[in-house]
């Protein structure tokens, strides 16, 4: 992992109201994003609320660099292609706040990010804090719909002391951040869980990291179904559970908690007996009342999205999530299998 420590500024971890912001925008071709991205920091930072707007154009082929210049921005670039974690790395080694503020090119802060976030940090064992999704995600799709409204549930029902962080939206204390090397970009070589690995360094280093559930932010992300089971199997799902795996177990908290293993089982009984009426059909009576219990765990789910999304996306997004919960469920049996049984004969058979 890259050694960020020499970069640190001795006077960067004073603590108090009047302790600064510096944005930090990682971005790869993001030019027809970043008018409406920069435009609220930019006012952040007009009002003095934030230090400085810095995009780090990770060698994008279009004018992405150009676009946040001429709308206001610090610009920086990186030398190659390495991801929003080696983007981000480069920036922190050179802002000027003592506090940075990581937004995705894909993400709209809301007006009042910097207000809330500067208050907790009021607290100095506060080190790191990250927000959620808004309820009017850009995407109109239902399944997109269905999707982002999902983050938002989940970061917005989670445990308030949090072990993981959201590079999405958060902050986290430009000292520590570099004392611990930031992202680990070597393991991480594509955007993945490096922001939950992060946030497990950071709590291990002492600090405390807080899920807000007022800092919010729009996405302006489509999803498809095809690039979130990708996304959710071979940037989420796996290597976050070999990452638990090997530290720790399973966390209760977000998606990964008691509640969710419970609902991920029942989902599982649910497609399990379904694939076998055509051979027992008499089995139907205990495939309905899986369902039934499916949809009574799920309610709260149902619930939030059909107050936000309308009648389709609660519908169609909650039998979804079923099929979420099985391929889930199967990433983590999968590598608790890969390190119990794989890695042990693969040791076995070293010469």
């Amino acid at each position: 992992m890259q050694d960020l420590s020499a970069a640190a500024s001795p006077t960067s971890a004073a603590a108090g109201p009047q302790r600064s912001i510096s944005v930090i925008v990682p971005a790869y071709r993001a030019a027809h994003l970043l008018p409406g991205v920069l435009a609220p920091l930019l006012e952040m930072q007009r009002r003095g609320e934030v230090t400085e707007v810095m995009v780090i154009d990770d060698c994008s082929p279009d004018d992405t660099a150009d676009v946040a210049r001429r709308l206001g921005a610090r610009v920086l670039s990186t030398p190659a292609n390495g991801g929003p974690g080696a983007a981000r790395n480069l920036a922190a080694s050179e802002a000027l706040g003592d506090i940075i503020w990581m937004i995705d090119s894909d993400v709209i802060a809301d007006p009042s990010g910097a207000g809330i976030i500067r208050a907790a940090f009021r607290d100095p064992s506060v080190k790191a804090v990250f927000g959620s999704y808004d309820t009017a995600p850009a995407g109109t799709p239902w399944f997109s719909r269905y999707k982002n409204l999902v983050h938002r549930f989940y970061h917005q029902r989670g445990r308030r002391e949090a072990r993981t962080f959201w590079a999405g939206c958060g902050a986290i204390e430009r000292d520590l951040y570099l004392r611990i090397g930031g992202f680990d970009v070597e393991t991480y070589k594509v955007p993945s869980i490096e922001d939950i690995e992060l946030g497990y360094r950071i709590t291990a280093a002492g600090g405390r990291i807080l899920l807000l559930p007022d800092l919010e932010a729009k996405h302006l992300k489509v999803w498809t179904i095809r690039n979130a089971i990708f996304t959710d199997i071979f940037r989420r799902a796996l290597p976050w559970s070999r990452l638990m795996i090997a530290r720790e177990g399973l966390t209760d908290d977000l998606n990964t908690g008691k509640a969710e293993r419970i609902k991920a089982a029942v989902a599982i009984a649910f497609f399990m007996t379904l694939a076998t009426l055509p051979l027992w059909p008499g089995h139907w009576p205990l495939s309905a009342a899986i369902l039934v219990t499916a949809v009574v765990l799920n309610w709260p789910l149902t619930r939030f999205l059909w107050r936000n999304g309308g009648a389709r996306v609660a519908i169609a997004g909650s039998l979804y999530h079923q099929v979420y919960y099985v391929y889930s469920a199967g990433a983590y049996a999968w590598c608790l299998f890969e390190y119990h049984v794989l890695r042990r004969r693969n040791r076995l058979h070293v010469p």
